[in-house]
């Protein structure tokens, strides 16, 4: 399997977007404490991916932070580099930057954006003292061809709303690469009341062409689709539900499946609020003692 070593399981969360900073400290603190090896931050609502990510490290001894993932159209590849080179120099083997497109746009083309994107990092001069440990980076792929590519140019892959099956998938094209999956759970044994959390978590994933279309080579029909509600095979294969049992065990399938580390995204606290008390319970069935 791949060097990339992250432990089996990290947390990965839209959370700290809503928390100050003092919270954010306080928290990730914890997370470090409690035993979690990573931690993965989003770039979608305002915090900038490698200022979040350096702060976060800046308050923390061992934990490894994560992009997941850095946008690459707001950024042009120089910065990027020089961002994460000095990350890689300031915390030595603390930091992985995870790229991804971010979104679709009209008449671009994900892969080819991508590939010329790496190919400006990978040219990109500068001044600065390089780090002891390189930068390492990964890349957010679904289809085989990004897959591909995150397999020759990059440590591996990072997945975001996946089945297991996808996850087998990805491991045979990825081969020894790093491959990291996230997946959403929700603490609620009630099935009417978890599936409507679920549906309200995945509602916007739902009517998204390029998302979508994802969904759609995974197997889903338009039936699945439901105009954005998802029906329930969807909703149980992408958002993990139920009581600690039930959740750990499902998590492990991606391991069995050739996943090397699981980010779990914990669903249903409202902004502001904190999922502490879930990742306490996680990490007590999860990490090693």
């Amino acid at each position: 399997m791949s060097e990339l070593a992250l432990g089996r399981f990290g947390v990965w969360t839209f959370d700290f977007e809503h928390l100050a900073a003092s919270r954010m400290r306080e928290s990730i603190q914890e997370l470090e404490e409690l035993g979690w090896p990573a931690f993965w931050v989003p770039e979608l609502f305002g915090r900038e991916a490698l200022t979040h990510a350096g702060f976060l490290l800046s308050c923390t001894e061992r934990i490894t932070v994560v992009n997941g993932i850095a946008q690459i159209r707001p950024r042009e590849p120089r910065w990027t580099h020089s961002g994460a080179n000095l990350l890689a120099d300031a915390y030595p083997g603390r930091h992985v930057l995870g790229l991804g497109f971010g979104g679709a746009q009209p008449g671009t083309k994900p892969l080819q954006a991508m590939r010329a994107y790496l190919d400006d990092l990978d040219a990109a001069a500068t001044v600065n003292p390089e780090p002891e440990v390189p930068i390492r980076r990964i890349l957010a792929a679904y289809g085989p061809k990004m897959l591909e590519l995150a397999r020759d140019r990059a440590a591996g892959a990072h997945t975001y709303h996946v089945t297991v099956e996808h996850t087998a998938q990805a491991r045979e094209i990825l081969g020894d690469a790093f491959l990291g999956v996230e997946h959403a759970v929700l603490f609620e044994t009630d099935p009417g009341k978890a599936r409507d959390i679920a549906r309200e978590h995945l509602h916007p994933y739902l009517t998204q062409e390029y998302n979508v279309a994802k969904f759609r080579r995974l197997g889903y029909t338009d039936a699945d689709l439901d105009h954005g509600r998802g029906s329930d095979r969807l909703v149980d294969d992408l958002v993990f539900w139920g009581d600690l049992d039930t959740i750990s065990a499902k998590l492990h399938h991606h391991l069995d499946a050739g996943a090397d580390h699981v980010g779990i995204q914990v669903i249903g606290t409202r902004p502001g609020e904190s999922a502490m008390p879930h990742w306490r319970l996680l990490a007590d069935a999860l990490l090693p003692r």
